[in-house]
């Protein structure tokens, strides 16, 4: 029988843990991880309140938690075994919740049915339940970067404690259609968002003027957050990979290097445009954001199942943007412009941003993969950076522009700029 306040917080609009991606699937992911890591037991630790700075961010869930199992709220542990899935919750503290409003515990009615596990336990409860689910188990399985890795090996000394992170991160980068549909929500809100701060966008304005539109166009989507700062640099500071302090004044003349992404249900979105913040290119400026575009496209039209993302490999979409970037245009002493084409053409997007990005070295690309593909061009002694980024989908015959519906030829973004 479903409990009668979870009807009443649904009909409040209430966002439940598992409400957005069905709790099969949830469970599915489970299992495929529990095939690809036998003979052992594995446990994640989430995030903690402590984990996150309260006063200037909320809660959000560690990515590979909220991946396994659905859960968003602080302080819960994940057991997985050949025969067994639980999930821990922490007591319930009532003057805390004065603050942070009602946690679910496992001594809850409801637990069962609000979490999706049907065996739920007070994290106290976690070494014992351990201890038993080791027998006959000789490993452990665990985040190896985290601290809970070594929260383990304190408890269990003679266990070997090993990294999971490659056969979760795996799991993780081929999306289901579940995920694909909340990315397209995502990258939907940050469309508009960049829409919307074009039409701020004015010389003399300063750069965070332009990042407050951004952060409030996708709030009012919907959208929890971004999924990065956004990068508004303009002038030099468009020069600046990951620039993030949006401070500078904007003057007529620069270039604006937009780069930013809603976070809506849990999934990133990552889009950059470039644009003049006077509303025309200049010569130069044009020359070299139409040098950009082509090795953008000709790399978009080389992602494909079996193409790869990472330098020096076989069938790398990097390669034909830089070998593109390379054999047009020249600096101001008429050499080559590759040397300025300084990160890797693109990245896997999902729950994080860069998903997976940390976890395993990419490999061949399969469909239902989710990229940014972004070459850029940055020349510090002309105050030009240059980065065109879209979100693409990896289809059975090549590819799916998400983020299409943002103008990216230069005629274009002026026009899109006009007063």
């Amino acid at each position: 029988m479903f409990p009668a306040f979870l009807a009443v917080l649904l009909a409040a609009g209430v966002r439940l843990a598992g409400d957005t991606i069905p709790g099969e699937e949830f469970h599915a992911r489970r299992e495929a991880l529990r095939k690809s890591l036998p003979g052992g037991v594995i446990v994640l630790f989430g995030r903690t309140e402590q984990e996150t700075e309260a006063l200037r961010s909320s809660f959000s869930q560690e990515s590979n938690f909220y991946y396994l199992s659905g859960w968003k709220e602080p302080g819960a542990i994940l057991l997985l075994s050949p025969r067994e899935e639980v999930l821990f919750l922490p007591a319930r503290d009532a003057g805390r919740e004065v603050y942070t409003g009602k946690r679910a515990s496992a001594e809850d009615a409801s637990a069962r049915a609000l979490t999706g596990f049907e065996d739920v336990l007070p994290v106290a409860s976690l070494e014992m339940r351990l201890q038993k689910s080791l027998e006959g188990w000789p490993r452990i399985y665990a985040l190896a970067d985290s601290s809970a890795a070594g929260k383990l090996r304190s408890m269990f000394p003679l266990r070997d404690v090993s990294d999971a992170t490659a056969a979760i991160g795996r799991l993780r980068l081929k999306k289901s259609a579940g995920e694909i549909e909340l990315i397209r929500r995502s990258v939907s809100a940050t469309v508009e968002a960049h829409r919307a701060a074009w039409k701020r966008i004015a010389p003399g304005l300063h750069e965070y003027q332009v990042a407050s539109v951004l952060a409030a166009t996708w709030l009012d989507r919907g959208c929890q957050r971004g999924a990065y700062p956004p990068i508004a640099g303009s002038g030099a500071n468009s020069t600046v990979l990951h620039y993030e302090a949006n401070s500078r004044r904007m003057d007529g003349g620069d270039v604006l290097v937009i780069d930013a992404g809603a976070e809506c249900a849990s999934y990133a979105a990552d889009v950059t445009r470039t644009v003049p913040v006077n509303g025309r290119f200049t010569e130069r400026q044009r020359e070299l954001y139409e040098i950009v575009l082509a090795a953008q496209k000709a790399a978009i039209a080389g992602v494909k199942p079996g193409a790869t993302l990472d330098k020096g490999t076989p069938n790398s979409v990097h390669e034909i943007a830089y070998e593109y970037i390379n054999s047009h245009g020249k600096d101001l002493r008429g050499e080559p412009l590759g040397k300025y084409f300084l990160h890797t053409v693109g990245h896997h997007v999902g729950l994080d941003v860069h998903d997976a990005g940390s976890l395993l070295k990419y490999g061949p690309l399969e469909p239902g993969m989710v990229v940014a593909i972004e070459p850029g061009i940055y020349i510090p002694e002309e105050g030009i950076g240059i980065r065109i980024e879209d979100m693409v989908l990896v289809t059975e015959s090549g590819a799916e522009v998400l983020s299409a519906s943002l103008p990216r030829e230069a005629d274009e973004i002026e026009s899109a700029l006009a007063k």
